[in-house]
């Protein structure tokens, strides 16, 4: 990263950090609740990043792994089991399974075959879901707050901000050190020309399912603490339209970038958030068909933003993250 990289991801983080503070001192908690939200499924974009955007690996079902890790948290709480320190395990190891088993399969295909093999998987776990009665099926079920042994009060709006904020950083690090690492090297490259890569000698396809594996492992935490925000699991978490939502965010944000997918993330909810009020505002009765102005939006950040927000901020070079 050089240096105009790491300030605006300096800035972003310390921003986020500000959310609370700023909150209390105007009177309007409901900026802390969304912006946790925010930082949730930007954790959710940077795991995609990391095998699209690095590794062009273009996975349709990537919101699988949010239902794996809120569901893990859904059904221990619905067991009684409300310990922080055993869900988030369980989901992560869960969602690292469901990762492993998925890319075992699906990285022996490519280009639109692998697209179509991932929204497969993820539709098959979302009428499991709704197959699951004894989990309330298509209507979800309750979520209770993970308990930490004191240690962390997650029903203290503040305390599961910061929590996010943590994990949050903690995702940033770990791709940043991967992606700068020889095995980042080794995904690069084959995304660049995986042939070539083989030729040398890398095992290309191990190499990939490490880093598919990895991305799903981080979406996962990322369930487990959407559970925690929502306090509800639901299938609609793993619907392909969620995959669609994060692979918006990646592009949006700025593809193969390390803050791209969090600035994609941050903008696309605040648009969902204030697009309708802004409409409703300008002409009455318009804010219910948002989305006919939200999708110009997108498709002209797509054809005309080269490099997403994250150009606006810095400069692309061949070695971004």
């Amino acid at each position: 990263m050089d240096r105009r990289q790491i300030l605006v991801a300096v800035i972003g983080l310390a921003l986020f950090a500000l959310v609370p503070p700023l909150a209390g001192i105007f009177d309007q908690p409901f900026y802390v609740d969304m912006f946790a939200r925010i930082m949730i499924f930007a954790i959710a974009a940077v795991s995609l990043d990391l095998i699209l955007g690095y590794g062009g690996m273009v996975s349709f079902g990537h919101a699988a792994y949010i239902g794996v890790g809120a569901y893990a948290v859904g059904i221990l709480s619905y067991y009684g089991i409300d310990n922080g320190f055993v869900q988030f395990p369980v989901a992560i190891a869960a969602a690292a399974l469901i990762a492993l088993v998925f890319g075992l399969m699906s990285l022996r295909t490519t280009g639109v075959y692998f697209i179509m093999i991932t929204l497969a998987f993820a539709q098959m776990l979302y009428f499991l879901g709704i197959s699951l009665e004894e989990f309330g099926g298509d209507d979800g079920m309750p979520a209770y707050r993970s308990e930490f042994a004191g240690l962390i009060d997650l029903t203290d709006a503040d305390q599961f901000y910061y929590l996010v904020f943590a994990f949050l950083v903690a995702a940033l690090v770990v791709t940043h050190r991967l992606i700068h690492s020889r095995f980042g090297a080794v995904v690069r490259g084959a995304k660049a020309n995986e042939r070539r890569m083989q030729a040398m000698g890398f095992p290309t396809y191990r190499y990939k399912l490490a880093a598919f594996t990895i991305a799903g492992t981080m979406c996962g935490i990322a369930g487990a603490l959407f559970a925690n925000w929502n306090e509800f699991v639901s299938p609609d978490a793993m619907h392909w339209t969620r995959s669609g939502e994060i692979m918006i965010m990646v592009i949006m944000g700025g593809m193969g970038t390390l803050i791209g997918p969090v600035l994609g993330a941050t903008g696309l909810l605040l648009l969902e958030e204030y697009l309708p009020e802004w409409m409703e505002a300008l002409i009455a009765g318009t804010g219910e068909h948002w989305m006919v102005v939200m999708g110009p939006i997108l498709i002209a950040i797509v054809l005309f933003g080269r490099g997403g927000i994250y150009a606006l901020f810095a400069r692309r070079g061949g070695d971004d993250g």
